[in-house]
């Protein structure tokens, strides 16, 4: 089992336009759909669409309409009743896949909603593979929020799950600082934010990635899984990297495709496989994502055909 926390969840809605986006003119959509977000929620649907047993701890108010998307998403839920609604985040998407994305704040939080939160984070995760702490903080948390989820959790013993994260800014800041995670997924400008020294343009961009993510692992971190886009993923561990690149992908919507790639990578590792197919499978995963339109989570039968080749980076 895997067991996915989101402190700020969202109602998606995706516009799709039938042309580029004009800021500041009136334009026609063409399409418009609604999904239950989130990045662990995001996670949890991909892993779930997949045969793994997954459930999303997200705070959820019994009056709030999002309840009602996530059953008709069929997201298994550990819902903690907390007040508020979900915040609604608003992508606007072209024939090109080229994306514009408002995200709103969130419901402020207190100290005791983080206490309710943590709990049963604590709770729900008993039993579990992997605990993923994905997603940006709503209002009121503190920065090291998951430092306190990962020192909660570690505190009930020995068979407390692996933890990833999947987060930016301070909160990711936070985490490698002192939460001594087991995995993050950072995408590359992420990861520069986060190491606070930029890539280096003399070396292709993976090896650039590697030497960035090396100062990081595994001092700080157990792995770093660094995704690119449509230039593809990098593995860093304490025994090696991997590069690899995506399939031919027509691009219908970016938004969750890194949620994908990173639910695709913990497929693969739950499955035993070894480094160079964890990052097949994270990349086949994220771009069957971008090949999607909305929020949608890919399935098995959504991958692409085609060859995503992972190679061994030299130290």
């Amino acid at each position: 089992m895997i067991v996915t926390l989101t402190a700020n969840p969202s109602l998606d809605r995706t516009v799709t336009l039938a042309e580029a986006l004009r800021v500041g003119e009136v334009q026609s959509a063409v399409a418009v759909r609604e999904d239950a977000g989130g990045k662990g929620i995001n996670v949890t649907r991909v892993l779930t669409g997949s045969g793994v047993i997954s459930t999303a701890v997200l705070p959820l108010d019994a009056d709030d309409p999002f309840a009602s998307v996530l059953r008709s998403a069929r997201v298994p839920v550990v819902a903690v009743p907390l007040p508020g609604t979900a915040r609604a985040n608003l992508t606007l998407t072209d024939h090109d896949g080229v994306t514009t994305k408002v995200n709103l704040p969130g419901v402020t939080r207190s100290d005791a909603d983080a206490a309710t939160l943590i709990a049963a984070t604590v709770q729900a995760s008993a039993g579990a593979r992997w605990l993923v702490l994905a997603g940006s903080l709503p209002p009121g948390l503190p920065d090291d929020f998951y430092v306190d989820v990962i020192t909660a959790v570690r505190a009930t013993g020995p068979e407390a799950p692996r933890i990833a994260v999947d987060t930016s800014g301070a909160a990711l800041r936070a985490v490698v600082e002192r939460g001594a995670p087991d995995l993050i997924k950072p995408n590359d400008e992420e990861l520069v934010e986060l190491a606070g020294v930029p890539l280096d343009p003399a070396l292709p961009l993976a090896e650039a990635v590697r030497a960035v993510a090396s100062q990081l692992v595994p001092e700080r971190v157990g792995a770093a899984f660094v995704t690119l886009g449509g230039d593809g993923a990098v593995l860093v561990t304490a025994d090696g990297a991997w590069f690899g690149t995506p399939p031919p992908t027509r691009v219908r919507s970016t938004v969750g495709a890194g949620d994908s790639s990173l639910a695709g990578f913990l497929l693969a590792d739950v499955a035993g496989a070894a480094p160079d197919e964890r990052v097949r499978s994270g990349i086949r995963y994220g771009s069957a994502a971008a090949a999607l339109p909305g929020t949608q989570a890919p399935t098995p039968d959504d991958l692409l055909p085609g060859d995503v080749p992972v190679s061994p980076l030299a130290p």
